[in-house]
């Protein structure tokens, strides 16, 4: 992953409990990295590491981690970093879910190494859709389910995220029913 998916953890915690807190979860994770530069690539151990650190430090499952930091990056880190290309995305949440599918093909001219995750959309209703979720990347689905509750507060529209199908239960991939 990208630098600046760790420095967002750093911020997340950070922010929210002092640089004193970061510190100790820096030194329970085990990684010798100081500072994280946002755009070179780094070893998705190391976000895990991090993620594994925080829920040990704060007394929090991963799981519950992973939606924090989901929402946090939706809330804080893209809308500074990349608040134009969030509002390209859509007018409502409805409709950046149904623009999600070539969402990363934008992020990719911005980071040329991503490996991204792919996302499909089905079953659109009026209050309703299924997000289908591709990645070579296992364990994340727990962000991901993070990224679209952060995208319902963005568009202030509370929205219910569902996991209907998961890897972990034998499937190809991800199915999230998110309704509002």
């Amino acid at each position: 992953m990208y630098g600046i998916v760790n420095k967002a953890i750093e911020d997340l915690v950070t922010e929210n409990f002092g640089p004193d807190k970061w510190e100790a979860i820096r030194k329970r994770s085990g990684i010798s990295v100081d500072f994280f530069i946002s755009n070179e690539p780094y070893d998705d151990d190391i976000t895990f590491k991090l993620a594994q650190a925080v829920a040990d430090e704060m007394n929090m499952t991963v799981g519950d981690v992973l939606i924090a930091f989901g929402e946090w990056w939706v809330m804080r880190t893209s809308k500074e970093k990349y608040g134009g290309l969030m509002e390209a995305g859509g007018n409502g949440l409805r409709e950046f879910l149904i623009n999600l599918p070539v969402f990363h093909n934008r992020v990719m001219l911005i980071y040329p190494k991503l490996t991204p995750p792919e996302f499909k959309v089905s079953d659109i209703t009026d209050n309703s859709i299924h997000v289908h979720y591709f990645s070579k990347r296992e364990g994340l689905q727990e962000f991901v389910r993070g990224l679209l509750q952060g995208l319902g507060k963005m568009y202030n529209t509370p929205a219910v995220v569902e996991l209907l199908e998961s890897r972990n239960d034998g499937d190809s991939h991800e199915v999230f029913k998110v309704s509002w």
